[in-house]
Order: C-alpha cells, then structure tokens, then sequence
C-alpha cells in the first residue's frame, strides 16, 4: 500500500520545543537573556521554569512537529 510522502519536521522548532510524556509541549519562556538588573526578582525566578503551551498553540506546533 503506497504512503504519502513523508513530513519534515521544523528544525526550529525541534530544537525549542519539548514534548512531554502525557503529550503536553514545554518551552524556555522568553525574556531571561539581559536586560535583567530592571526586573523583579520573582519575575526573573519565575521565568526560570519552563512554559505549558495552550491547547490552541499544541495544535499549530504538532504540524511543526509530526513525529514527536
């Protein structure tokens, strides 16, 4: 039985994102880089955990990512 040709992932995309056992996709939040002396220091330990994606974003990376 002939398959259809074979997706590819987004290298981007494979490399920020991870994706759990239970399904769910975890990211490294954004803004932890520099400009930090200004921000809180809760704002700045809290962006030290990683980030769930939305149920509506989970959608649009699983195109990005058809084999994880």
């Amino acid at each position: 039985m002939p398959k259809g040709p074979k997706m590819k992932t987004h290298r981007g995309a494979k490399k920020r994102l991870l994706v759990t056992q239970s399904g769910r996709i975890t990211h490294v939040r954004a803004n932890r880089s520099h400009l930090a002396e200004h921000k809180t220091a809760k704002r700045k330990r809290q962006l030290r955990r990683s980030g769930v994606l939305s149920a509506a974003d989970r959608r649009r990376v699983r195109r990005l990512l058809p084999y994880a």
